[in-house]
C-alpha cells in the first residue's frame, strides 16, 4: 500500500480524492462481477478485451504484445509467466550501484526501458517511443494510477489502453487474482510449474501464520514507518497485505486518528508508544527509515518490541503474486513464532 511517505505524497497531489463519477463502493462491487473478474481472452491474432477495476472495459484488435507497467506489476507479471511483452517500467527500479530493486523481483532490469526511477519520474518521450499497447499499474484510490504523475496524465494516458487493479481495501489475495487473470489473457500460462509451485507455497505460507498465530496467541503487531519528523502506524483496514494477515488471524494494530485516505495514523515521535505492540513490521523500502536511522530517535529505543529486537522488515507495497508474496507470509510467520509478550 502506500502508506506513510507514498501516501503523504498522494495526499499532496490530490490523490486521495475520487474521481470522476464512480466511488470505491461501485469499483469494488465491479471487481465482483463475472465479467471482471474473469479475463476476456484471445488468440494472439484476433481481438483482446479486459475489464479493469474502474470497471472500464479496455479493448484491442489484438492482444497487446508491448506492455509498459509499474515496476511491481511488472514483476508480477513475470511471476506469472509474461517475459518479452513487458517492454518498458516507471517506478524504483535499479538502485545507485545498479542493482535491481527489490520491487523489481524476477524481471530483467536489463531487458526493459525505465521510464522513471522514483515517485514524479516518467518520461513521456521514452514512453512514446516505445509504442506501447498497454499501461497497467495499481489503483489504490479511485481513478488515481500509482507512479503516472498528475501533472501529465493528459498527455501519458492517450498513447496507449491502460489497466488499474485495485491495490487497498481488499484483501491481498485479491489483486493476485486479478494479476494473474491480466496476465493469462495476455498469453501467460497459469498452469505452468513456475506458477502452481509459487500458488502452492502461498497457500503453505499463509496456513502457517495461521498456525504460528494459534502456537503463539496474544502476539500484537504494528506496522509501522518512520519518516525524520513523523512515525506512521498503518490502518490494516485499508491495506490490502495487513487486511489478508488480519484476516489469517494476526492481531494488528488499528489507528484510532487517521490521516486523509485513511491509510495511517501519524505520530510525532514523542507519541510513538502510543498503541502497545510486542512485534513491529518495519516499512523496508528506501524511502522509510531503517533500524540503523531509527538509533538516533529515543522514543523508538524505548518502544518495548524494539528493546526485544522484535522487529522485521516489511514490503509496504508488496508484489501482488503468489511469488512475490509468499516470502512475506513465512518472514511474517516465523516472526510471529518468535515474539514474546513484550506490551
Amino acid at each position: 500500500m502506500p502508506d506513510a511517505l507514498s501516501a503523504r505524497r498522494l495526499s499532496r497531489r490530490g490523490l486521495l480524492a475520487a474521481g470522476g463519477a464512480a466511488t470505491l463502493a461501485t469499483l469494488l462491487a465491479g471487481c465482483g462481477k463475472d465479467d471482471a473478474a474473469k479475463p476476456a481472452t484471445s488468440n494472439g491474432s484476433g481481438p483482446w478485451t479486459f475489464t479493469d477495476d474502474r470497471n472500464k472495459k479496455v479493448d484491442a484488435t489484438a492482444r497487446p504484445a508491448r506492455v509498459v507497467a509499474f515496476t511491481g506489476v511488472a514483476a508480477a507479471l513475470v511471476d506469472f509467466g509474461l517475459d518479452k511483452q513487458i517492454v518498458g517500467v516507471f517506478g524504483e527500479t535499479k538502485r545507485t550501484d545498479g542493482t535491481a530493486d527489490p520491487q523489481a523481483g524476477d524481471l530483467n532490469i536489463e531487458s526493459v526501458e525505465i521510464l522513471g526511477n522514483v515517485w514524479g519520474e516518467f518520461s513521456l518521450e521514452k514512453y512514446a517511443a516505445l509504442r506501447p499497447e498497454l499501461l497497467v499499474t495499481h489503483m489504490y484510490d479511485p481513478d488515481a494510477l500509482w507512479y503516472v504523475p498528475d501533472e501529465s496524465k493528459d498527455k501519458i494516458l492517450p498513447l496507449a489502453p491502460s489497466v488499474a487493479i485495485t491495490t487497498a481495501r481488499v484483501p491481498m489475495t485479491k489483486p493476485i487474482e486479478r494479476y494473474a487473470a491480466l496476465a493469462e489473457s495476455l498469453g501467460a500460462d497459469l498452469s505452468a510449474k513456475k506458477v502452481t509451485d509459487a500458488k502452492a507455497r502461498f497457500d503453505a505460507a499463509a496456513e502457517a501464520v495461521r498456525q504460528a498465530v494459534k502456537a503463539n496467541p496474544g502476539i500484537k503487531v504494528m506496522a509501522c514507518s518512520g519518516s525524520p519528523d513523523l512515525f506512521y502506524v498503518s490502518n490494516p483496514k485499508v491495506s490490502t497485505d495487513l487486511m489478508y494477515f488480519a484476516e489469517l488471524g494476526v492481531d494488528i494494530v488499528v489507528p484510532t486518528k487517521l490521516e486523509a485516505g485513511d491509510y495511517f495514523e501519524a505520530l510525532s515521535w514523542e507519541n510513538t508508544g502510543k498503541f502497545p505492540a510486542d512485534l513491529l513490521l518495519l516499512d523496508n523500502r528506501s524511502t522509510a527509515l531503517q533500524p540503523k536511522d531509527l538509533a538516533a530517535k529515543p522514543t523508538w529505543q524505548q518502544l518495548p518490541a524494539v528493546k526485544a529486537n522484535q522487529v522485521t522488515p516489511w514490503d509496504a507495497v508488496p508484489r501482488f503474486s503468489y511469488a512475490g508474496s509468499a516470502p512475506l507470509l513465512e518472514n511474517l510467520a516465523t516472526a510471529i513464532r518468535n515474539a514474546k509478550k513484550v506490551s
